[in-house]
């Protein structure tokens, strides 16, 4: 193994006032935990370890095949955690980043470049430092002539002239494996909460004439830990300006980044526009030329070039090119729209597939429905799919014209061509190319108002 990985996850977060273990938060779509593990898996790590210790059982769930999860049951420091995964490690050559299941900010290139700079120095331990103008409350870096690492100062033991030194230690570091278990059973819990700190390690390496070496890394901002929700908060605002700044990179337009939400992963093509107040989530996936927004949401959906979507709700669907959404529609999953549709104001559609150049202006309700090409659903148009205990499709075949205020009584089907009168109720399959109608006739009584008056 070239590079492996152990990040630390054990945590509650007690600051964080909630029953879910403080990796699992969501940050940007997705757990904190699972931006590290992203961070870790593109940084070239073949194999990761996730020490958990408070909801783990949640943990193991979340990591899935991804990584092994070990059980850190009680608490006693960052050493006595990496000790945790020795079983996993001990008997492999290479490599071992360790870093914090709750720094999402923290970037591939960052770990690359530590784990590079290991290899060539030939360390045994590598840490990431960053300076700081203000490093009140941190670990100093405290270096030799050769730029080696001598020690690493706690603030409180730090003597006048190390307190002035703005290099402050990260928590994140590059081991060499071999003798790497070894030197942390020798970490003894000198202090008042009793706990095994992976600082002390540094101090065993340089006792025994190893090479400790350091990375400063170019924003500080990255190792930013989060411990409560406020901190959630600023880490996600920080992590959300990226992806949005990453996306006009490549082209795309967001008329007010400040007011725009996008999940790290979303996929935008070039020359959209996203309006504000826009959400778009999960794994989402939005084409070229498309014009995004204002007020819309849109969830783990597939949309194509050329789309018009505005102040509407969309849910794990898709659609082709040149189909315009809205405003106000709401798109609920399992529905599959062709290219140049239109989908109106007020119009909800459900697991339905709507054929490529149809319309449903406005109004309209369409629920496990299959809807043909060139169709067209009149205002106020219901598909009653649902009798209580069971759900029944309705079928529209190609080019049917379906008049304002009817109702499509499932299980029926429409034939191709076929033209249904406005205020209908249709039970019955209506054939191809004929007229359905359902309703009374009409019955006009003369000078009624005047003999009621």
């Amino acid at each position: 193994m070239e590079l492996g990985a152990v990040v630390l996850a054990a945590g509650k977060g007690t600051r964080m006032k909630s029953d879910l273990p403080k990796v699992l938060h969501q940050i940007c779509g997705k757990p904190m935990l699972g931006h590290v593990m992203d961070t870790v898996a593109n940084a070239g790590v073949t194999k990761a370890v996730v020490v958990a210790g408070f909801g783990f059982e949640q943990v193991i769930d979340f990591v899935g095949d991804r990584a092994k999860v070990v059980l850190q049951e009680e608490q006693l420091g960052t050493a006595h955690a990496l000790m945790q995964a020795k079983g996993e490690y001990l008997e492999t050559q290479g490599h071992l980043l360790v870093v914090c299941g709750d720094t999402p900010l923290l970037r591939e290139g960052t770990l690359k470049k530590l784990a590079q700079y290991h290899k060539d120095t030939g360390a045994a331990a590598t840490l990431l430092t960053a300076k700081m103008d203000n490093p009140a409350g941190y670990g100093r870096v405290i270096r030799r002539e050769n730029g080696a690492v001598s020690k690493i100062v706690e603030q409180k033991d730090a003597a006048p002239e190390e307190l002035l030194v703005e290099e402050i230690n990260t928590g994140v570091y590059c081991f060499k494996i071999e003798g790497l278990f070894e030197a942390l059973s020798q970490i003894t819990p000198a202090n008042a909460q009793g706990e095994y700190y992976l600082t002390d390690v540094i101090q065993i390496f340089v006792s025994k004439g190893l090479i400790v070496q350091a990375v400063t890394m170019e924003d500080a901002q990255e190792v930013q830990g989060i411990n409560d929700r406020i901190q959630l908060s600023r880490a996600e605002q920080v992590l959300r300006r990226r992806v949005l700044e990453d996306l006009m990179a490549h082209g795309v337009t967001v008329v007010d980044p400040g007011n725009t939400y996008i999940d790290q992963g979303v996929v935008v093509g070039r020359d959209t526009i996203i309006q504000p107040m826009t959400f778009l989530l999960g794994k989402t996936r939005i084409g070229s030329g498309c014009s995004i927004g204002p007020g819309s949401k849109i969830t783990d959906c597939v949309i194509g070039n050329n789309v018009d979507i505005q102040y509407s709700v969309v849910s794990e669907s898709s659609m082709g090119d040149g189909t315009v959404v809205g405003p106000y529609a709401y798109i609920r999953p399992g529905t599959l729209i062709g290219d140049n549709a239109k989908i109106g104001d007020f119009v909800e559609i459900k697991k339905s597939t709507i054929g490529s150049g149809s319309k449903i202006p406005h109004l309209s309700y369409v629920g496990d429905a299959t809807i043909g090409e060139r169709v067209n659903v009149g205002a106020g148009t219901i598909t009653c799919n649902y009798d209580g205990k069971n759900k029944f499709k309705t079928i529209l075949e190609d080019g049917a014209f379906i008049g304002s205020n009817t109702n499509l009584v499932a299980p029926v089907k429409v034939g191709k061509g076929s033209v249904i009168a406005a205020g209908s109720t249709i039970t019955k399959d209506v054939p191809e190319g004929a007229l359905g109608v359902a309703r009374e006739r009409q019955t006009n009584v003369a000078e009624w108002v005047k003999r009621r008056k």
